[in-house]
């Protein structure tokens, strides 16, 4: 059974996972309750304190999507390194010019040309209650060997890290 760790060693392995993922999947709910996945650029940020922001624009069908229910997931891949994570929380569009050009960066004038003054962008704040995550071995003479020993045992190796992080503040 997966745990479920509350501690910041838990949290700061969260973040070693995602700092430098650039893109995550981030999937949220339509009105008809259907689930809508698309990649979005994350933002650099140098440390985490349980908030993830992304641009966006502004009016469009997530940001509609995310003022009739803000729970999101937001689902991280690093296949070089073997490691996976998928973030839940509650997002919020939020329009703060200073705020969007403190985490501006340069590659998003591709969708807002107008850099961060741009009338259509917006900033998604993503408050993260919870997230798990999945931390496999990577060198390919680990996975040869687990191909070996899952042959002649017929057991699967050991997958890896697997944990459970609750961020959600106690009541």
């Amino acid at each position: 059974m997966v745990e479920t760790r509350t501690d910041q060693a838990a949290r700061d392995k969260l973040w070693e996972m995602i700092r430098e993922v650039q893109i995550a999947m981030m999937v949220t709910l339509d009105e008809q309750g259907r689930m809508r996945g698309r990649p979005m650029r994350a933002v650099k940020m140098k440390e985490f304190s349980g908030t993830l922001w992304f641009f966006t624009s502004q009016p469009s069908p997530k940001t509609e999507e995310i003022q009739h229910d803000g729970r999101v997931l937001l689902a991280y891949a690093d296949p070089s390194e073997q490691n996976y994570v998928s973030v839940s929380g509650t997002a919020e569009v939020i329009r703060d010019p200073q705020k969007q050009k403190e985490l501006w960066s340069e590659p998003l004038r591709t969708w807002f040309p107008g850099g961060p003054e741009d009338p259509r962008a917006a900033l998604l704040k993503v408050e993260v209650e919870g997230a798990e995550y999945w931390d496999s071995p990577s060198s390919t003479l680990v996975h040869a060997y687990g191909y070996v020993k899952a042959r002649l045992t017929g057991e699967p190796p050991k997958a890896g890290e697997n944990d459970k992080v609750s961020l959600k503040r106690p009541a």
